[in-house]
């Protein structure tokens, strides 16, 4: 193989660019506010329901941005990347791996979706998105989250773009 990389050089990865901002995402995702607070439910769906929202809105601030938008394209790689490890770690095998990995990559896209019509909507709006779309544990409360996400969407449009890219998104 070394061979192969000193024939055709060796092939950056792209996406590892953006580990640091991924590792900021699922770091936002995992914050204990969504699950003792919100009564998100503290479960592998649930915590797949906040990182794929987290990063929902991450991607919607790129799109807004035409210099980030290639930088989203590697966003969704790390996305894709890292559901893919862990669906392996649970014995998922390649016979099935594409279609899972492809209905958690609907989700993402539905969440994406949704949460742009919601974020110009009324809060109701953005709080039945919230209902859909997240596992709840005992006493839930989707305002709580429908508040938080509102206020990252509002974090992450005064974040520029450099600081974003380099993972530093106050909160």
């Amino acid at each position: 193989m070394a061979w192969l990389e000193r024939l055709f050089g060796k092939r950056e990865d792209e996406s590892a660019a953006l580990a640091p901002l991924w590792g900021r995402i699922v770091g936002i995702a995992r914050e204990p506010e969504w699950y003792a607070r919100c009564g998100v439910a503290d479960s592998k769906e649930g915590r797949f329901d906040m990182v794929s929202l987290v990063t929902a809105l991450v991607m919607l601030r790129m799109e807004r941005e035409e210099a980030l938008i290639p930088a989203s394209a590697r966003l969704t790689e790390r996305f894709i990347e890292d559901m893919e490890g862990q669906l392996r770690q649970e014995g998922i095998g390649d016979p099935t791996l594409g279609k899972r990995l492809g209905d958690l990559m609907g989700a993402l896209g539905g969440r994406i979706g949704a949460l742009r019509e919601a974020l110009a909507g009324d809060e109701a709006v953005l709080v039945e998105v919230v209902s859909r779309n997240v596992s709840f544990a005992g006493a839930s409360d989707p305002d709580g989250v429908a508040a938080r996400l509102r206020a990252l969407a509002a974090t992450l449009e005064r974040t520029s773009a450099e600081d974003l890219l380099a993972a530093s998104i106050a909160r």
